[in-house]
């Protein structure tokens, strides 16, 4: 099953087991189970301290599958499926943490996940392909393999696909908690403690609004966001980042191929090198965090800048870095809210696997959407991507790969009117020629949508200046109209919207708002 190079790797990770572990596996005489046999057979071969049982799991269990515990301790972790691609690592950590290694989690947050009480069975659909998955995949598996409280099941849900139907999960992640909808996308374990520990969210706040006044204070922790922390941090000023999520949109980016020096990357792959390079540095770091509003009232120097969260914390600073980048574009046509997650979807390299074998539509004739329709044309069964302008937009030789494509077909002039549903998923969507005026019909089980960004700017309303498409306006120091408060990245105005260029804008705005700093008042104590 495994090649040589992941079997010398698979057998130096699993020398730190510090315990005997087994793995049950539950079998049945399909390709699925004779692949699944053949990896399990790798992993005892990895470690003399992993045995392999075959045997009936409880009523009920999904097989194939496996579970991984100790000899004699009912089972918490388990995989339902090939954990392979992107799940290949929460496969070893299952492996280490259930044997003992200890994760890389800090002591605070380690206490309040053994401290859980209750009972929480929870259930995680995943798809190989997808990069969000594996960050919800290895919180779930780790706070099993310590809370005897808690199990946890990760479902290929490609090999379960009855289940995903009958479920109607259309999206990965998808979490479900007791048998309960409990979430969908990428979550980090600190962001899944606290919608399950009462109380969690207000110590946090207290915890937050006791901190100290910053001398910068970055909000949005992207590549714009981490250069402008590490730029503030090594002029030994005091610095926080408070981020929704570190990475931004990067973490959903599947290949970075243009970053100057790295010759290919991915996304995760990047924001774990920011995130380590930023606390590199002495930088506060406040992550699962979102900002609500930005206080600057009649704003002179020396006075503090305020930024409240919606957790109801609020923090303070002489100098803020806004870099909240910007999200999916929504169509804004009847029925996509409703079908959001149910076939209406934004990322083809997470969701195509679940609509193997169907017809789905993409919207938006650029790179991005040209990129996903040769993308999803491997698994679907067909393609249709719609463009609202009279030719595709992306770069020739994505067109050409695109037109070579048997199963993909491309309609121009096209104006999305409607998402199409029986009330539990998408069955189609409407769209209107845009030269004769005609409606028309396709039905689809999936709508792709990518057509661009929107500036996550709300939470900015009468404070700093905004163009009319909502993006902050800045000069070329990354200074808003407001004194003291910069910003950049895909945030602003600054055009072409590319991860270095974010990067730059970051370290740019950072060494704007030192400069004002020093200018104008004496950095905080």
């Amino acid at each position: 099953m495994l090649d040589s190079d992941l079997k010398s790797q698979l057998t130096t990770y699993l020398a730190y087991l510090q315990r005997p572990i087994q793995i049950t596996a539950s079998l049945d005489d399909s390709d699925a189970a004779a692949e699944l046999r053949s990896l399990l057979n790798d992993i005892a071969g990895a470690s003399n301290h992993v045995a392999v049982v075959e045997a009936e799991g409880p009523p009920g269990v999904r097989v194939p599958s496996f579970a991984i515990h100790l000899p004699g301790e009912e089972p918490r972790v388990r995989f339902a499926g090939l954990p392979l691609g992107h799940e290949f690592t929460s496969l070893v950590l299952a492996l280490l943490h259930v044997g003992g290694h200890p994760p890389k989690v800090d002591e605070e947050t380690l206490a309040q996940m053994d401290a859980l009480e209750g009972e929480y069975r929870f259930e995680v659909y995943f798809s190989q392909s997808c990069q969000n998955c594996p960050d919800v995949v290895q919180a779930l598996n780790l706070m099993a393999a310590r809370n005897p409280r808690v199990s946890h099941v990760a479902i290929d849900g490609s090999l379960f696909r009855d289940e995903v139907e009958e479920r109607q999960v259309m999206a990965v992640p998808t979490v479900y908690l007791n048998g309960k909808h409990f979430g969908q996308g990428r979550m980090e374990l600190a962001e899944i403690l606290s919608r399950i520990d009462t109380g969690a969210v207000e110590r946090r706040a207290a915890t937050l609004t006791a901190k100290e006044p910053f001398d910068m204070l970055v909000v949005g922790g992207g590549p714009a966001g981490a250069a402008a922390a590490i730029y503030a941090a090594r002029k030994g000023i005091r610095t926080g980042v408070v981020a929704d999520r570190f990475g931004g949109q990067v973490a959903d980016t599947l290949g970075i191929e243009n970053f100057i020096s790295v010759t290919q990357t991915e996304g995760p792959r990047l924001v774990a090198a920011l995130e380590e390079h930023t606390r590199a540095y002495p930088v506060d770091l406040m992550k699962h965090e979102r900002a609500r509003r930005l206080s600057v009232g009649e704003h002179t120097p020396g006075e503090f800048i305020h930024v409240e969260l919606e957790s109801g914390a609020q923090l303070s600073a002489r100098s803020v870095v806004i870099s909240t980048g910007a999200r999916w574009r929504d169509m804004n046509v009847p029925g996509e809210t409703e079908y959001r997650t149910r076939g209406v979807t934004y990322c083809p390299h997470c969701d195509g696997p679940l609509f193997k074998g169907k017809r789905v539509a993409v919207i938006g004739g650029g790179n991005s959407g040209v990129e996903a329709a040769i993308d999803l044309a491997g698994v679907v069964e067909h393609v249709t991507l719609l463009e609202f302008a009279d030719e595709l937009k992306a770069d020739d030789i994505l067109q050409r790969k695109l037109k070579s494509l048997d199963n993909v077909e491309y309609i121009v002039n096209a104006a999305t009117s409607e998402v199409l549903g029986n009330g539990k998923h998408v069955t189609g969507l409407r769209y209107e020629d845009r030269v004769t005026g005609d409606s028309h019909e396709l039905a689809v089980a999936g709508v792709f949508v990518q057509i661009g960004l929107s500036p996550n700017t709300e939470w900015l309303a009468d404070t700093v200046e905004l163009s009319p498409h909502g993006e902050i306006v800045v000069d070329d120091h990354g200074r808003t109209n407001v004194p003291g408060v910069f910003a950049a990245g895909d945030v602003t105005t600054v055009p072409y919207k590319q991860i270095v260029i974010a990067a730059g804008d970051g370290a740019k705005a950072a060494l704007g708002a030192f400069d004002h700093l020093i200018r104008t008042s004496a950095p905080a104590a």
